[in-house]
């Protein structure tokens, strides 16, 4: 139960932001954020100083630290149109990430393509151009490793910059948030989660409990890449694909694997209880203060002052 009381105390409140902040509409004129009034100041939240560094450190490739506690050296950008895939909200600048990632994504798209098992990515946030804490949206996605891969197939046709900050992806989880909606969710939503669990690169995949459930019970054949999909507050218009940390680079921390069994227990059950669906909210005073400088990897600092 501590580890059902932690996720109640740290991630609902974030997480329920997450989602709805994953649709929020962007903008077709973004504005650079204002000069801080006091960047050298020890308690100066990390996101504030991450998120004005537009362009990435000029350093080779190397992820920092762990998933939730980390930064990028070297980011790559993912190209905004590909062959089998579409970047969205690009006002965010959120597709970063280290080269394993963007390598990863543009084989998983082609792949999920030629094979008609998903007619092209719509991808949402991976990390910022340097990594680090976002001002808004997520607690991960800080060392390259992390993408949100939209739950719309992408169109047969190229999305034009308005479409791309202001559509909305398909929530599929029915609005009681016990199953999925059989109007929306298809056997391809399934059919694209079993190929990205299978590739070797991907550490697990985080997905809305309803889907969870509606996997486990409609999987047939060989259930063992369900291991990799793991229940979490939101992810109804998007899954979350993180990649296991590139070999050779000891700076990145793993986390530790998923456990080998298929999830569909009494863990799974937990997340429709009343205490998951209606968490009681977290008193101010004990809301996470936000993450600073001193509380990342050393490395992230030359990282963050990089030209």
């Amino acid at each position: 139960m501590a580890v059902k009381h932690l996720l109640l105390a740290l991630g609902v409140a974030l997480c329920a932001a997450t989602s709805a902040f994953s649709q929020d509409a962007g903008t077709l004129d973004p504005k650079p954020l204002p000069p801080l009034a006091k960047p050298d100041d020890p308690s100066t939240p990390a996101k504030e100083l991450f998120g004005r560094r537009p362009t990435p450190a000029k350093m080779p490739p190397k992820t920092i630290g762990f998933y939730s506690r980390g930064c990028i050296a070297g980011a790559q950008s993912l190209p905004i149109d590909g062959d089998a895939w579409q970047v969205m909200r690009l006002s965010r600048n959120r597709n970063w990430g280290h080269p394993a990632l963007i390598h990863f994504l543009e084989r998983f798209a082609r792949t999920a393509k030629s094979r008609n098992v998903w007619p092209g990515l719509l991808v949402g946030d991976m990390s910022q151009a340097r990594g680090g804490p976002m001002i808004t949206g997520h607690a991960s996605h800080q060392i390259g490793l992390d993408a949100d891969i939209w739950l719309s197939p992408m169109p047969d046709r190229t999305l034009s910059r308005a479409e791309r900050e202001e559509m909305s992806a398909t929530n599929v989880v029915r609005g009681d948030w016990l199953d999925i909606d059989p109007d929306r969710w298809t056997p391809r939503h399934m059919a694209v989660l079993k190929l990205a669990a299978e590739q070797k690169e991907v550490e697990r995949i985080f997905v809305n409990p309803a889907i969870k459930k509606a996997i486990c019970r409609d999987a047939t054949g060989d259930r063992s890449w369900l291991a990799k999909l793991r229940p979490y507050y939101g992810h109804n218009y998007h899954f979350h694909i993180r990649l296991k940390c590139p070999a050779g680079e000891a700076s990145c921390r793993p986390q530790e694997p998923p456990p080998t069994s298929e999830g569909c227990d009494s863990t799974l059950a937990w997340w429709f209880t009343d205490e998951a669906l209606h968490p009681k909210p977290t008193p101010p005073g004990k809301k996470p203060k936000p993450v600073t400088m001193a509380q990342l990897p050393n490395e992230c600092r030359a990282v963050l002052n990089a030209r």
